[in-house]
């Protein structure tokens, strides 16, 4: 299905409900796995959520968790500690193509029992789960935070707890802070210090019930459609808290460059275009909120701007490689923008810009690069292809557009 977009106008006033951030909803799932007396509410609706879900929840020997690649990652350290269960956990052919070796080898250091059914280093692979007692991991620090996130949340499990040993600079340290604090939510103790993360064994927790803030990565293309509409427009999002755990709570501060203010009022967000910005440059560090890359570039490229974003090293193996995919789709919209393995350049098109209408956007599978681009329908008709892909993190999205203005066709 793709979305044909027309030249839209936003209402001036909208509120818009957002699910739990599958973020936490897949780490919460996976200690409700743990400790089945935990009680969740406000989960998220995702694909990716769903697969954690029904991987956790039925009896099949075979795993297949499709482009999910959070919970590739959490329930390869899931299954390892499942004492006498043996399973093969698999995914789409582009999960095949995502490594896992970093994780299996750490794993193995725990004398964890995981093999590979095809290529060495990817998915799938199998894995015999069973009792561990060896307590510490030696892990390169700046691998994605999936891995480590991965280790920290089985790690109350373990006869001796955890002790994860990090070489080097940490990146994307909000994810691995989001996950210490749900296990301390729950009771677990844990100790960062330095490069240092110990937690402590813990057999049972008490009945906790626990709310899922909302996705702040699904706000994020909210942020950049007030950034690209008229002084005054204003959209409300629930439910969100002023001291998230998550990264990509930094959108506060970076959508205030584009003349966007915060306001937090109960459990809601306000967002609201006070001004037009005066800049025509920036530039943002996003070690530790890459998932809001795509969004930025796009907002800066529909206002005008150039910008310079640093910190993006995993957006090469996510569901695509986001980075040549975003230049490939920008330079169609007549955009000058180049990419290294770590880094974005938009040039500043303030003078004589133009965005070429009705192109085409390919999404390559890969519901960010949908959601992405969809807010420049504020400045020319677009074409998203194979819109459905949003389902991944966000099935609400399209309506929610269409109900704060935004006018479409869907078209095979």
């Amino acid at each position: 299905m793709n979305i044909d977009l027309k030249r839209s106008v936003t209402n001036k006033q909208s509120t818009i409900v957002v699910t739990g951030s599958k973020s936490e909803t897949n780490r919460l799932l996976l200690l409700k796995a743990l400790y089945p007396n935990l009680k969740l509410q406000n989960i998220s609706n995702s694909d990716d959520s769903d697969m954690m879900h029904n991987a956790l929840s039925n009896s099949s020997t075979l795993k297949d968790i499709h482009h999910a690649g959070t919970a590739m990652r959490f329930l390869t350290a899931y299954f390892s500690i499942q004492e006498g269960q043996e399973i093969v956990l698999t995914g789409s052919n582009r999960m095949q193509e995502r490594p896992i070796k970093i994780l299996v080898e750490a794993l193995k250091q725990l004398d964890v029992v995981i093999s590979y059914e095809n290529n060495e280093g990817y998915p799938p692979i199998k894995i015999q789960g069973k009792r561990i007692a060896k307590n510490e991991v030696v892990l390169k620090a700046d691998v994605s935070s999936q891995y480590i996130s991965a280790l920290l949340l089985i790690a109350p499990k373990l006869e001796n707890g955890l002790k994860l040993i990090l070489e080097g600079k940490i990146t994307s340290v909000p994810y691995i802070n989001m996950t210490l604090a749900l296990l301390n939510e729950i009771g677990v103790k844990t100790s960062f210090e330095n490069n240092i993360i110990s937690v402590m064994p813990k057999n049972e927790v008490e009945d906790i019930e626990l709310i899922v803030e909302s996705d702040w990565s699904s706000a994020s293309y909210f942020y950049s459609i007030v950034a690209l509409s008229e002084i005054g427009t204003q959209i409300s999002l629930t439910s969100y808290k002023k001291n998230s755990l998550q990264g990509d709570s930094s959108l506060v501060e970076i959508y205030a460059d584009f003349g966007v203010e915060t306001t937090f009022v109960d459990n809601s967000i306000v967002i609201t275009k006070i001004k037009k910005t005066n800049k025509q440059f920036v530039e943002f560090d996003l070690q530790s909120s890459p998932d809001i890359a795509q969004t930025i570039v796009v907002t800066c490229f529909g206002l005008g701007l150039g910008c310079c974003l640093k910190g993006l090293h995993t957006l090469k193996i996510k569901e695509t490689d986001r980075l040549e995919a975003l230049k490939v789709e920008l330079t169609k919209l007549g955009a000058i923008i180049n990419v290294t393995n770590d880094s974005l350049i938009l040039e500043t098109s303030l003078s004589n810009f133009i965005i070429k209408s009705n192109t085409s956007i390919v999404t390559y599978q890969d519901h960010r690069m949908a959601m992405a681009f969809a807010p420049l329908a504020l400045r020319v008709p677009i074409v998203i292809e194979e819109a459905e892909v949003v389902s991944k993190s966000f099935p609400d999205f399209w309506n929610d557009l269409k109900n704060i203005g935004f006018q479409f066709e869907e078209t095979l």
